[in-house]
């Protein structure tokens, strides 16, 4: 979806990876010029790009990107809003204690919150589960993250959250519902296939980010 919105768009930055470097683009939304990065999966890459993107000067921040669900009944696209993170990653312990709780900054869920209210678009608001090791999200880990109030799991959130803390910048983040990790078995439900979800998504965070 980045990559469509920026076609043809020169980058003013580029992000570099081995596994090949990330463009920094400036595209107009509804006629503000917004800065937009595809920043990687999982929390050391991601974190990576949000660090360099700061650095540049960014300092009001909106994530989105698909998770799975680990509390049953959200249905393929369903926008989710992480109010905090569970931190099962190792990047966030670089940039706050073992024992801190890693939110987003309040003036960022505010404007989400207002977008997704005026737009009249269904979500829910709770934790998500950053972990790195998507082959160990056994069933018991599972059963035990939906107890902790947790709705989805994602690879960067709690690590977004404790690095833009620590750098003063003001970030949340939008997700939405993908696969199903709720049951005995896997349920892909073909989550990634799904571009008009993510470009609604998008759309969403960048009026959020233009909000702010």
């Amino acid at each position: 979806v980045v990559a469509a919105r920026t076609e043809g768009v020169t980058p003013v930055h580029m992000i570099v990876f081995e596994h090949g470097d990330h463009p920094v683009c400036v595209i107009d939304h509804k006629g503000t010029p917004v800065a937009l990065v595809s920043p990687g999966v999982g929390a050391p890459a991601a974190v990576s790009s949000l660090e360099v993107t700061i650095a540049l000067g960014a300092t009001h921040i909106i994530g989105c990107g698909g998770a799975g669900i680990v509390k049953p009944g959200f249905d393929v696209g369903h926008v989710i809003v992480p109010t905090g993170a569970i931190r099962d990653e190792g990047t966030s312990y670089h940039y706050a204690p073992h024992d801190a709780v890693v939110l987003p900054h309040p003036r960022a869920l505010a404007a989400i919150d207002d977008v997704l209210s005026e737009s009249g678009i269904p979500h829910d608001r709770g934790l998500t589960w950053t972990t790195d090791a998507i082959f160990r999200e056994t069933a018991a880990k599972v059963a035990r993250r939906r107890e902790q109030g947790c709705l989805a799991v994602e690879m960067e959130a709690a690590a977004m959250f404790a690095c833009a803390a620590f750098r003063g910048a003001v970030y949340g983040q939008l997700l939405y519902a993908g696969d199903d990790v709720s049951a005995a078995e896997w349920d892909h439900r073909h989550w990634d296939k799904n571009e008009g979800v993510r470009d609604r998504l998008l759309d969403l965070a960048l009026d959020a980010v233009v909000r702010l």
